[in-house]
């Protein structure tokens, strides 16, 4: 997916930016908002608007610290906050001191049906607070280190050690080895090959760990493992990953599955197969075979409630059957679904203000920025972009950001003469629109004078 396709924003109510904002993460979210792209991080700083799901997701993850496991369904249409909540919610995950890995389903990519294939996407995207991705390695050889240590603490000499961190390992694994013996073999395949200092083993059979396909023979003999990872043993892999990131210091993973409403669109055999697959890992969740574990979808309402979706496979639609007849206001927080809103014109121009302030706070030209950015104006831009969209608001909050920043805040910063309101026109061409936000409203080329 584009950057374009990923900037989607919470619509709830945001304030003031609270001080002190460091240069980094100001910069970090401006740069991507300017990209049209939902920040990396520093969510935080405008989205407070999600403090009513909050205690709720505290709850969920102290549950998955303390060894239980949740899967959590988020729905909303284009625009309404699923991307950004997602990336909200790993944010949060990693200052909990959790691992995160965002996996983009589609149908040529990641087919949600290869469960092997989500599980070698997810060793790829896997981040933590410490290490960006792939941090598979640097997880499992701080898992060996901590081993070193507890058999040290348990009595281990130095010339023992090695056989009381094989038994060590085979207890921990225990119930992994159950369903996913090669799991442990690559484990120990791996480290022979570092003790050795054989990196380009290491190496492969880390991959092979990782799921990837086309391994070396010559690797794969060495460290005791045959063939390639399969559906199957892909959920034994992803029960020892949980192991290993627990023992070596991790409270979690959480994973996101996102843009599931891609399934839709796939062959009715494999649109089955998924639907199949994803009621099959919400049970594996709830039976307690993952403890430690976040599992986190979106998609759209369309997904969770038409017939070529969640609706098509009755046992699943039973598992994540949500009641949102009531106002949404008293939705439920705790429950297995999330709704996200659509935006109104006046929470876009919250968010407008909201991140104006933020590009202000730092800037030289604080003063200056405020008074010819007013609310007044931000107020008017979203009002014209959302004009140049159809009148589809919901979608606009991507576009909008890109160009408050790019093309009006930077000016202003940079060009002590430009008034927005004399010197900048409003251009929304259909080469700047992701497809979705085309098919959605249909837009030409359009002027518009502020």
């Amino acid at each position: 997916m584009s950057p374009g396709e990923r900037m989607e924003c919470e619509t709830e109510h945001v304030n003031s930016v609270p001080p002190p904002v460091s240069a980094v993460r100001r910069r970090t979210v401006l740069d991507a908002l300017r990209r049209g792209a939902v920040p990396e991080a520093g969510l935080d700083l405008f989205a407070t608007g999600l403090d009513r799901f909050e205690a709720a997701i505290d709850a969920e993850f102290d549950t998955v610290a303390s060894g239980g496991a949740v899967f959590k369904a988020v729905r909303g249409e284009y625009g309404s906050g699923k991307t950004f909540f997602a990336r909200w919610l790993a944010e949060g995950a990693k200052r909990r001191n959790f691992a995160v890995a965002e996996i983009q389903v589609s149908e040529t990519e990641t087919p949600l049906h290869r469960l092997e294939t989500v599980y070698r996407r997810l060793i790829e995207g896997l981040t933590t607070s410490s290490f960006p991705p792939s941090a598979l390695r640097q997880v499992v050889d701080a898992w060996f280190y901590t081993l070193e240590e507890d058999a040290l603490a348990d009595g281990a000499s130095d010339a023992d050690l090695s056989v009381a961190v094989e038994r060590l390992m085979t207890a921990r694994l225990a119930e992994v080895s159950r369903h996913a013996p090669s799991f442990a073999a690559a484990l120990r395949g791996y480290r022979k090959a570092v003790s050795a200092g054989d990196e380009s083993s290491a190496a492969a059979v880390s991959a092979w760990l990782g799921g990837q396909p086309n391994v070396a023979a010559g690797a794969r003999r060495a460290a005791g493992v045959r063939g390639d990872l399969d559906h199957f043993g892909a959920l034994g892999f992803l029960q020892g990953l949980l192991v290993v990131l627990r023992d070596s210091g991790h409270r979690g993973l959480l994973v996101v599955l996102d843009e599931v409403e891609t399934l839709q669109r796939v062959r009715s055999d494999a649109r089955d197969k998924a639907l199949n697959a994803l009621r099959q890992l919400i049970d594996e969740v709830h039976s307690g075979r993952f403890p430690g574990l976040y599992l986190l979808i979106t998609g759209t309402p369309a997904f969770y409630d038409g017939q070529q979706g969640v609706q098509r496979l009755a046992p699943l639609a039973q598992r994540l059957a949500t009641d949102f007849t009531t106002d949404p206001r008293f939705d439920n927080p705790r429950a297995v679904q999330l709704r996200l809103s659509g935006f109104t014109l006046e929470s876009l121009t919250r968010l407008g203000i909201m991140i104006r302030d933020l590009y202000v706070h730092g800037s030289g030209n604080g003063d200056r920025i405020r008074a010819v950015v007013d609310d007044a104006y931000v107020a008017d831009l979203a009002k014209a972009v959302g004009g140049a969209l159809g009148g589809k608001v919901g979608v606009a909050p991507r576009l909008f950001l890109k160009k408050l920043v790019g093309d009006v805040l930077d000016r202003v910063d940079q060009y002590p003469d430009f008034d927005p309101r004399r010197h900048y026109r409003l251009t929304v061409t259909p080469t700047e629109l992701t497809a979705t936000e085309r098919n959605l409203t249909g837009a030409d080329e359009i002027d518009l004078e502020l």
